[in-house]
């Protein structure tokens, strides 16, 4: 059995400095014609974000807040995986394995960690492969079934034999995919439940009509990112690992977008916790080897079936895709499910308390 070693996140001085001087020597283009959103991320707000991240932002005090948590690293399957660890004090404490996405990472939980282990869960935050401080496999292969099997062999490694499993964005694929084959998992949470409209609706109702407009209205301006990604990873990863500029305005357009921030990321998050996250796509260079998953997805599938284990479903109003319950019925064994009042994509690092809240309340009833 492969080891598991403690783990601490300690960028070198030297990347830092070569970002600052990035940063700094940036090439910007003109700037948009418009009077909003609708071309990208504008320059005048990009470059405010580029010079706060630069002058303003302190990586090495956010660095020793995200080492409060316990980190480790293990092998399996070949690859070297990054996870946080936090115990429970709580005697009857519920294993619980949660995942993020893209653009996310392990920083999207760091609001909800602590309060899950207060409500008596040990929680397991991996790294997706090719993601932050996990190892980026270096061939083809690593689709979401053969995460799904390190994830369970992950919980088993921690002697686990019984546990539950959250997620959303690709977390939420990853995690139906464990609720479908792994046997050690009992039950799963999803804040973006994926369904699919009846075949035979004629007369769709006010829900289900915005539903519809919503997928249309993705798939017409909203899915450009989805498609270099799933095709072209590779030749979009120049870019984003030589410039910083560029992998910050890649990635704070889709907290833009996906959040429920009334028009403003600042309205939701701070200019520092949307480049906590941005640091961990900087730092590690993982633009291309996190991009690949969308290959993968693309090449390999993305899992089939139903989940026939208990299901929980957070509904948060500004999700890009949401789906009426009914369309989610037969993907799920769904046992509970939640109308958020607000919040969107990035549930737990939008609307902490709602979404650890009901993470807690679900898994209560399968503990």
């Amino acid at each position: 059995m492969s080891a598991v070693t403690p783990f601490r996140i300690a960028v070198p001085d030297a990347v830092l400095t070569d970002l600052q001087t990035r940063l700094d020597n940036t090439r910007w283009p003109e700037a948009e014609c418009v009077d909003d959103w609708s071309q990208g991320v504008p320059l005048a707000y990009t470059r405010e974000l580029a010079d706060h991240w630069a002058h303003g932002y302190d990586w090495r005090a956010r660095e020793t807040a995200l080492n409060r948590f316990d980190q480790f690293t293990t092998e399996i399957d070949g690859l070297d995986i990054h996870f946080i660890h936090q115990l429970s004090s709580r005697p009857d404490a519920f294993p619980l394995i949660i995942t993020h996405g893209w653009p996310g990472s392990v920083v999207e939980f760091a609001k909800v960690i602590e309060p899950l282990t207060d409500a008596g869960f040990h929680v397991v935050c991996p790294s997706l492969p090719g993601y932050g401080f996990s190892g980026k496999p270096a061939s083809t292969g690593w689709g979401i079934e053969r995460i799904a099997r390190a994830w369970d062999q992950l919980m088993t490694r921690l002697g686990y034999d019984r546990y539950g499993a959250q997620g959303g964005d690709w977390g939420s694929v990853i995690t139906s995919q464990i609720g479908r084959h792994e046997r050690g998992c009992v039950a799963i949470h999803t804040n973006m439940p994926m369904g699919r409209p009846p075949k035979d609706l004629a007369n769709p109702t006010a829900e289900e009509q915005e539903a519809l407009a919503t997928i249309a209205d993705r798939q017409k301006w909203g899915d450009g990112y989805f498609k270099q990604q799933a095709t072209r990873p590779q030749t979009l990863g120049y870019g984003l690992v030589d410039s910083p500029a560029g992998q910050l305005a890649w990635i704070v357009e889709k907290f833009r977008e996906w959040s429920d921030c009334d028009g403003h990321p600042e309205n939701v998050f701070t200019k520092d916790e949307m480049l906590d996250n941005v640091m961990l796509y900087w730092a590690t260079a993982s633009a291309a080897s996190s991009a690949r998953l969308y290959w993968e997805s693309a090449t390999g599938g993305r899992g089939a079936g139903p989940v026939r284990v208990p299901t929980g479903v957070a509904s948060f109003p500004k999700e890009i895709i949401r789906m009426p319950r009914h369309w989610c019925e037969d993907s799920y064994h769904i046992t509970h499910w939640t109308t958020m009042p607000r919040g969107g994509h990035f549930a737990a690092f939008e609307q902490p308390e709602l979404f650890a809240g009901d993470v807690a309340a679900f898994f209560d009833t399968v503990r």
